[in-house]
């Protein structure tokens, strides 16, 4: 009987009165909350002394005439509990009714205490172990090497550690192993130094680990690259560097060394559990996503400080991309001053005139458009653009947003493999400057791509409807009752953002939460009244247009006409800023430029109202999500998975090899793009892919292995609602709008929509490379 009253005037009731700390049954408990509830109506009901707390232009609770209405819906909803809980007693026994309570609360409050205990038990334990350990830094030492003079360092301090990491910075080609000698490089010798005894003069050098590091042409350019090696013994160690060049010239490097306490396989099964822990948290919903990332985040970092190699605050900064949290920031500030001037409603009804009242027909319309034009922006963009139009069309129509966004953004990121610049992992693939030798363009690998992405969806259409035969589309309720509960949802998310600091705050959450008090009444009324009703495709649309069109209309025209020019030039320098290399601009500076541009033109002066429509969990999520990958990463996970797929496939018999390397890295691609982020394991596996093509004992071509990686990586963001990041971005915005999805929702339709997709890509892949032969 007590779950209706708002948490807070509850407290406040309770703590009032000393006497319930000495309830010794059950009986007693509901005597008291029966109490506590009447006394909560009749202060429901008092109006509220300071005249400061109705504001002149609010559209209820501003007269005394609708504070009587209030006070009487008060007592409504008293004799309505009444009336119910005396119904209640004829069927059910009073004791055993207070039992099954008593043994349900406890279970739930039980389950919630468990929860909180364990996850700060583990922050704790976490930051315990991070700030045990110290942050040693990098002490990088400069040297100088040519082909005459080589240099060479000792290192005795080995002491119990298990892998040796070096990195040199210079005028590096990092990642390619397998090159023609002829070119430019330096060696890196890992000589093990065993002293035989006082009679020999020398004591016995074993080069134990050789690596090749091949030199940029472009002195002035720096990159950095780091390898890691097994300590096998305790003896002494030395390094040996020299360089092989054509010319005798001397090479300036940087070299930094640090001792890791734990092997490699230890490392991967760290970031393995890690990362499942996170998943745990995220698919049954036992935190927000963004507090499970920021969890797993402190998990890695400590992990990565108990092994040695714990990161400076510095260094865990530069991890996150700044890049696309910019892009999302400019981009919602625009998407919110846009949806001031009623261009979605507007959308949504010529959508729905479009569609001539078909629901597949708008749904297929919607699905293609957002695919299309994710093929030449962002997906993120994309989803910040058409996110806001699908929940209201959606509204209009009377259809549950849920599943129409979902098949919207699987579309997006679909369309966004079709060409170079429309998911990030193609945008590094043809930069890469040693694809880019091996014939790599933006043409070629756009036309290759886009015969298969279509391909892809015109089986993805057919499965989509097969995946939504059985779900109801519609709403079961009237469309009133649809919107006043999504009211009521919308009153209550705005009365728990204030912070009740002061008195007026205080009283304002009061008289939200009295009008959802209020709404709530009304719909118990409704429910009552009106029968449940499933809807059916409107045959009457064209009056309802008529309708919709007198209600739904742009409502600033001159803001329109400001928003549609600053967003226009903005999709343009996008566009520009993929085919013109003389922009010197990113997508996140497009996108703030644009945002600036717009809040001058619109003359904005309330800034808090701008600044609330932005997903600030949003961004928090990727960043902490940045933070996690990359210390995944340093874990050696990524850099696994990469190694084990080159092993599988020279396990392969030569005659096969190319069928079974497609089809490993599609699969392998797609499954860890749908657990990890698709970018760094993108820029994993490219070196791994180009040595495995340049290993002469492989003798595979390079241009099917990074198709097989770009259908695999693309696609396979469709499996998880993490798997991409503008399925999370679209999770974000509806459930700013009260329409969020969970994990598993997402999951029963996107995965199934992955595995039909990237088994269609890999058919396309192996008739194209294997059956036809268009390797060249």
């Amino acid at each position: 009987q007590f779950i209706s009253i708002p948490s807070l005037t509850y407290i406040t009731i309770c703590s009032a009165i000393p006497q319930l700390k000495d309830i010794h049954s059950f009986s007693q408990f509901f005597a008291i909350t029966k109490i506590l509830k009447k006394m909560f109506f009749r202060l429901q009901c008092r109006t509220i002394p300071h005249s400061d707390f109705i504001m002149e232009d609010e559209s209820w609770d501003s007269t005394s005439s609708e504070w009587e209405q209030r006070c009487l819906l008060g007592n409504e909803i008293v004799s309505f509990s009444t009336s119910a809980s005396s119904e209640k007693r004829l069927h059910l026994n009073g004791s055993l009714r207070s039992a099954c309570v008593c043994v349900f609360f406890n279970f739930r409050s039980c389950l919630r205490c468990l929860k909180v205990t364990g996850l700060f038990i583990f922050g704790v334990v976490c930051s315990i172990l991070f700030s045990t350990y110290p942050d040693h830094g990098k002490s990088w030492q400069m040297l100088a090497v040519s082909p005459l003079e080589s240099y060479s360092v000792n290192l005795t301090d080995v002491g119990d550690s298990a892998l040796l990491k070096l990195e040199l910075a210079g005028s590096l080609i990092a990642g390619v192993v397998n090159r023609p000698q002829s070119e430019e490089y330096i060696v890196v010798e890992v000589i093990l130094r065993e002293e035989l005894g006082f009679r020999r003069r020398r004591p016995q050098q074993q080069v134990i680990y050789n690596w090749t590091i091949f030199l940029n042409s472009r002195r002035n350019e720096r990159a950095v690259t780091s390898r890691t090696f097994e300590i096998i013994t305790r003896e002494t160690i030395s390094i040996n560097i020299q360089a092989f060049l054509q010319e005798n010239k001397v090479i300036p490097l940087s070299m930094t060394h640090q001792y890791l306490h734990a092997d490699i396989e230890t490392q991967v099964t760290i970031a393995s559990v890690i990362l499942a822990g996170v998943y745990m948290l995220i698919i049954f919903e036992i935190v927000h996503r963004t507090l499970a990332a920021m969890l797993g985040s402190l998990a890695a970092l400590a992990a990565l400080a108990v092994i040695g190699d714990r990161p400076s605050l510095v260094r865990v900064v530069e991890w996150i991309d700044y890049e696309t949290l910019a892009l999302l920031f400019g981009m919602m500030i625009l998407v919110a001053i846009f949806s001031e001037t009623g261009f979605f409603d507007y959308c949504a009804v010529k959508a729905y005139r479009l569609s001539r009242g078909r629901v597949w027909a708008m749904i297929i319309i919607l699905c293609l458009f957002a695919a299309f034009l994710s093929a030449f922006l962002d997906n993120v963009t994309t989803m910040l653009l058409f996110t806001p139009v699908t929940i209201r069309l959606c509204e209009v129509l009377n259809l549950d947003p849920r599943h129409v966004l979902i098949a919207e953004v699987i579309f997006t990121n679909i369309g966004g493999a079709a060409t170079a610049v429309g998911d990030p992992p193609n945008v590094i693939i043809v930069s890469n400057q040693e694809l880019r030798k091996t014939g790599m363009d933006f043409a070629g690998f756009t036309a290759h791509m886009f015969i298969g992405i279509c391909l892809i969806l015109l089986v993805s259409f057919p499965f989509l409807r097969l995946l939504y035969c059985n779900k109801k589309l519609y709403n079961k309720e009237p469309s009133e009752i649809v919107e006043l509960k999504h009211e009521i949802h919308v009153w209550k998310l705005t009365a728990q953002r204030i912070n009740p600091a002061s008195r007026e705050e205080t009283a304002v959450k009061c008289l939200l939460m009295q009008k959802v008090l209020t709404l709530e009444f009304l719909l118990k009324k409704k429910l009552k009244t009106f029968q449940r009703q499933i809807s059916q495709e409107d045959k009457n649309w064209e009056t309802n247009i008529q309708e919709l069109q007198k209600k739904h209309r742009i409502a600033d025209k001159i803001l329109l006409i400001k928003c549609l020019t600053v967003l226009g030039f903005v999709i343009f320098m996008f566009f520009l800023n993929s085919f013109v290399p003389g922009i010197h601009l990113d997508l996140g500076w497009i996108a703030i430029l644009g945002a600036i541009w717009l809040l001058v033109l619109a003359d904005i002066h309330d800034f808090e109202i701008i600044l609330h429509r932005v997903e600030w969990a949003t961004l928090l999520f990727f960043a902490a999500l940045f933070v996690l990958m990359e210390a995944l990463a340093h874990l050696h996970l990524i850099e696994y998975i990469g190694e084990q797929t080159a092993l599988l496939i020279k396990m392969v018999p030569e005659d096969q090899r190319l069928t079974a390397a497609i089809i490993l890295v599609v699969w392998i691609s797609a499954l860890a793009s749908s657990l990890i982020d698709n970018i760094p394991f993108t820029a994993t596996m490219i070196p791994v892919l180009l040595n495995l093509s340049q290993d002469p004992e492989v003798s595979l071509p390079v241009k099917p292995l990074i198709f097989s990686l770009a259908i695999g990586a693309c696609l396979g963001g469709n499996g998880t609602l993490i798997g991409a990041s503008a399925n999370v971005v679209c999770a974000g915005i509806a459930e700013q709008h009260g329409y969020g999805f969970s994990f598993m929702e997402f999951f029963r339709l996107g995965f199934p929509m992955m595995l039909v997709s990237c088994t269609i890509g890999m058919c396309y892949l192996l008739v194209a490379h294997v059956v036809v032969g268009w390797n060249s």
